[in-house]
């Protein structure tokens, strides 16, 4: 006789990640595909999503061997602000596609942050090309940044590399505070830097095309000192948003999780001091797992009626004994 088991969903800017398994275990089965959901006049598409997910997480289910999927957690980028449809119509649609009777919506930070830190207080920094810091006192959640490249994202991948880039065309005008060494690697990169707003401008992924020069002034901080800056600006910001969220009593602890981190020493120096500097009551400790592994977390206790994160609507919502 097949098992029941729980989907874990993580849907971020390169398509969904998806994990199915048995509470209280590891994963059986994991895939993914390469398309990002669609977002329009209704926020992120709840049509889209499910075309994507159900023949994904049939797949999975019949491959481990599982029965039905009592339990869903989808974690999903830009849930906070554009999640509307998905909080109306997911929980009726899991319901009648895959059989699923208790789900959890969640931002993808919320996932992020469970899987750093558990369902522990404390503060999680997610950072790619963009930029959120999350926390919790264990009885509501706080978030600050998550704004996007336009304004916010403060010391994200996008605005790293805006900077750089800015700095770049400062040193081709002949202005203060320009970097030789950061107008030769973005000219190594895109040309010409007179076709840079001919080039970037226009494009809709234009955030993904200034986070991509985020490694360019990471590789050059070591013998520029405006690259360096640069860096020391963005943990500044970071430690800013961490300082925001962070729970002020107790012994709180701090983690970061994202792909920008993978820029090393660079960034993750100045961060550590800012971190420390601003929150000397927190502990630094590492990410235990990413959004994938949070959103399981969620998962397996929501399937044994363990969870004990605070609901809010637009970050961590559950609906449960939907039926099929």
């Amino acid at each position: 006789m097949t098992a029941p088991g729980y989907l874990a969903v993580d849907s971020g800017g390169s398509g969904l990640r998806v994990a199915v398994g048995v509470p209280g275990r590891e994963p059986s089965a994991r895939g993914e595909t390469r398309e990002p959901v669609r977002t329009g006049d209704r926020g992120i598409d709840p049509g889209h999503l499910m075309a994507q997910l159900v023949p994904v997480a049939r797949s999975l289910a019949a491959e481990a061997g599982l029965g039905a999927l009592p339990t869903a957690v989808v974690g999903a980028a830009g849930f906070a602000s554009l999640g509307d449809a998905l909080r109306a119509e997911l929980p009726g649609a899991l319901a009648r596609e895959l059989g699923v009777r208790a789900v959890a919506l969640a931002a993808d930070a919320v996932t992020a942050y469970v899987g750093a830190l558990g369902p522990r207080p404390g503060a999680v920094l997610a950072a790619g090309t963009g930029l959120i810091a999350v926390g919790t006192d264990l009885t509501g959640w706080r978030r600050a940044d998550g704004w996007g490249h336009l304004l916010g994202d403060c010391g994200g991948g996008a605005w790293i590399g805006r900077a750089g880039l800015e700095a770049a065309l400062r040193a081709h005008d002949g202005r203060d505070g320009g970097s030789a060494p950061l107008l030769a690697r973005a000219e190594e990169r895109f040309g010409p830097v007179r076709g840079l707003p001919g080039m970037l401008y226009p494009r809709a992924d234009r955030a993904a095309v200034l986070a991509s020069f985020a490694p360019e002034v990471a590789a050059c901080a070591a013998h520029d000192p405006v690259a360096a800056g640069v860096l020391r600006a963005a943990a500044r910001h970071m430690a800013e948003s961490a300082a925001a969220v962070c729970p002020s009593d107790g012994a709180p602890e701090v983690a970061l999780t994202g792909g920008l981190f993978k820029l090393g020493e660079p960034l993750l120096g100045p961060l550590r001091e800012e971190l420390a500097r601003r929150l000397p009551h927190a502990r630094q400790v590492p990410a235990e797992g990413d959004p994938l592994h949070g959103a399981v977390r969620i998962a397996t206790d929501l399937a044994t009626d363990r969870l004990t994160l605070p609901g809010e609507p637009a970050l961590l919502c559950v609906v449960r004994d939907r039926k099929s």
